[in-house]
């Protein structure tokens, strides 16, 4: 049985990095192109942060996908292969929590096996000290950490868990160890939530050379009780920041980059400002995203998806796959966050647990 009919297999030798064959740039109704895949392996977190998986509705009686409607590693392998044919170049590895998923070291590896993707990976952190080595050696390249507040009964509150604060830290510091860097950390703001961890967090990642990413609080979903006046804008962040260490603002990284990036200017590093509520910057979009069952969405806001779990599994040929992810970025209009309106934040669209963020 082939790498991409399996979870199991021979191992594969490690990277050589081997040029992506030639296909369509895809480009959709306003000219933006496909570059970035979001991959979620599973619908599943051990954490219920407020914003994200409440407990009053992702509760011990939540039914989850079952396994078998998880896309294999194998399924996967084959849509990235087919993505990085039409251009992509990022994929990142997202959830729920990607790292509950089991032996997900063995679809890194069979991701890395091509070594031209910026293969990355979004997590809670809560098991990331003892999987950082293994998902390195694997060929992952860097990490996201989502992290709200040092403050650890203000962090126990927000991911309903009760999980510490210091086990996360030490799950950064051990990533950091083993090479998978730079790390970023995320850090969702809410209005009279975690507001006053805001300058904690920037001065502690600051004095270790991490970029910290302030995100405003969206409507991802339909569970997350959004309201506007829960937003801290990223303005107000950027000033508040900026008197207690002075930053200037820096060029993106790449066109498409969502976070607005800024230095210090005493040398100190960088921070970044995600603005998808005040600021959208969705005339540069360039992800897709997968998720755990197979469902292709354009948009984090998404009330629909493409189901592409019946054609991994019924027979059809790459091609076909392939000119179905054209017609459906081709067509692709999304624009969201430019159109935000109190009704439209109130339409019941995907959760972010299914499509990662």
């Amino acid at each position: 049985m082939s790498a991409e009919r399996s979870e199991a297999g021979s191992r594969p030798p490690r990277p050589v990095p081997v040029a992506a064959p030639a296909g369509p740039a895809l480009a959709d109704t306003h000219g933006r192109h496909l570059r970035d895949l979001r991959v979620s392996v599973t619908d599943r977190c051990n954490f219920r942060c407020t914003y994200c998986m409440p407990k009053e509705v992702f509760g011990k009686d939540f039914q989850f996908l079952e396994r078998e409607l998880l896309l294999t590693f194998g399924e996967i392998h084959r849509m990235v292969r087919l993505f990085r044919d039409h251009g992509v170049e990022k994929v990142r590895i997202t959830g729920g929590e990607p790292l509950v998923r089991r032996k997900l070291e063995r679809l890194i590896e069979m991701l890395a096996y091509w070594g031209d993707l910026d293969l990355t990976l979004t997590t809670n952190g809560s098991l990331l000290k003892q999987k950082a080595r293994d998902l390195r050696n694997a060929g992952l390249k860097r990490v996201t950490v989502s992290l709200d507040s040092l403050d650890d009964a203000v962090f126990r509150s927000m991911n309903d868990v009760d999980f510490p604060v210091q086990a996360v830290l030490e799950g950064i510091e051990e990533a950091a160890a083993v090479g998978l860097g730079p790390i970023k950390v995320n850090m969702v703001v809410k209005r009279g939530v975690n507001e006053d961890s805001v300058l904690p967090m920037a001065r502690y990642f600051k004095s270790r050379g991490t970029i910290l990413r302030f995100i405003e609080y969206m409507d991802v979903g339909a569970s997350n009780g959004w309201r506007l006046e829960h937003v801290v804008p990223s303005r107000e962040l950027v000033e508040r920041i900026g008197r207690d260490s002075p930053i200037e603002p820096l060029e993106p990284n790449y066109g498409g980059e969502v976070a607005e990036r800024w230095r210090y200017k005493d040398g100190g590093g960088e921070v970044g400002f995600i603005s998808s509520v005040t600021h959208a910057f969705c005339r540069a979009c360039t992800r897709a995203r997968l998720s755990a069952e197979g469902q292709l969405y354009t948009c984090l806001f998404a009330q629909t998806g493409t189901d592409f779990r019946s054609l991994l599994r019924g027979g059809a040929s790459d091609l076909d796959i392939s000119q179905l992810i054209q017609s459906v970025w081709n067509a692709r209009a999304d624009r969201y966050s430019e159109l935000r309106t109190a009704q439209t934040a109130k339409l019941r669209k995907v959760e972010m647990s299914y499509i990662g963020g």
